[in-house]
Formats: C-alpha cells, structure tokens, sequence
C-alpha cells in the first residue's frame, strides 16, 4: 500500500514537473470556481481544474484526480482548517494547499498554523494568481504577495519596522544601522502616516494585520 502511494505521488509530481498541473478549487461561491476554471482553461500547463463546494466533495475529488494545488477558502470549510488540511494531505499526499482569501495579505503565522503553502488572494491580479498556483505546483516556496501597504513603504522603513517588532528603541535603530536618532524619527513618522497610526504599539498591529510581519 505504501509503495502504491509513493508511485502515485511520483508520477504525479513528474506530470507536474511536465508542466501538466493539476488543481481542485474549495469554495462555496460558484462564480469563484467559475473564475479559476475559466482562467485555467487558457493556461496550456493546466491540465485540470476541479470544483467543489464543501470538505466531503473536495476529499473525494482529491483522492480521484490528485491536484497538485488545492485552492481552499477557508470560510467554506465547517471543520477547522488545520484539520482538513490534514485530511487532505492524507488522500493525496502531495497536493499543496494555498489558503483563499479575501483579504490582501495574510499572516505567515496563520497560514504555518493551517498547515498550507500559502495563500493567494482574491484581490491579486490573474496574473499573479496563476504564478502562485505554478509555483506551489513546482513544490518552491510561495512567498506572500506585496500589499499595496507594503509595497509604499521604503526599503528603510521596512527595514526600520521589523526593528520596531523586535522591540529596539529609536536609539537602538540608529546604532544598528548608524543613523542619526533625527533620521530614524522621520522614517518612523512616515511609516506611521503610511500604516495611518500614531504609536509603535499600533504601527506593529497594523503591520501584523496588513500580513507585513509575522504575528
């Protein structure tokens, strides 16, 4: 038994490999499963897209045609989504989750937590939602898309945020990145305007929400 699921999980990430991609959709919306199969009729790697509306039919559509990628909205699941991702990964060992949301970003911490690969967003262009599906395909790393947030902030002040998480002061930003404290004060006064906070407690929960650091 164990050797036939080895060779199935070989032959189909070879067909991958082959650029012939596999993926079910989970979502209870129609015009959603009908956007992806749309979009993926178009794409000459895509071999096959399947629906389904709840856990059960995606289960059985999972163990029949082996996705390579499952798109899962998570607010379509009735069961917790670390649980089903587990229940999924055991009907079709090598197919690879991305989380479907709403929201612009999501939190890495969350989609670790999940058990997925990653996540892709309703409000991504079609273009970037097919290059997130090829790469969880591939087996390579999905890194989360840039939010219109993050992508305004400067490299410095991306910089300066992760510093402000970690819990240095003003002063110890300027030392680890020989700054002045004045420099470091009016990059920090344009993060906040840009995450439209006020104080570093809220510039962090913001960031965190916008899924620009890690919860």
């Amino acid at each position: 038994m164990l050797a036939t699921v080895r060779g199935a999980a070989r032959e189909s990430l070879a067909d991958c490999g082959r650029g012939r991609v596999r993926v079910l959709v989970l979502d209870d919306e129609d015009i959603v499963q009908c956007g992806f199969r749309l979009l993926l009729a178009n794409q000459q790697w895509a071999e096959r897209c399947v629906a389904a509306r709840g856990e059960r039919e995606a289960l059985e559509l999972a163990q029949r045609y082996g996705p390579h990628v499952a798109l899962v909205d998570v607010g379509a699941l009735r069961m917790p989504p670390d649980a089903f991702c587990r229940a999924l990964g055991e009907v079709s060992a090598h197919t690879r989750v991305l989380l479907l949301t709403s929201a612009s970003a999501m939190p890495a911490s969350t989609v670790r937590a999940y058990g997925a690969a990653g996540y892709v967003s309703r409000t991504w262009s079609a273009r970037d939602l097919l290059a997130a599906i090829r790469m969880a395909s591939a087996g390579r790393a999905c890194p989360p898309r840039a939010s219109a947030q993050q992508r305004s902030l400067s490299a410095r002040q991306e910089e300066i945020l992760q510093l402000i998480a970690a819990g240095a002061t003003n002063a110890e930003i300027a030392g680890r990145l020989y700054l002045s404290r004045h420099t470091v004060k009016q990059h920090t006064s344009a993060l906040y305007r840009k995450l439209n906070v006020r104080n570093r407690t809220h510039a962090v929960q913001a960031a965190q929400r916008a899924g620009l650091i890690p919860v």
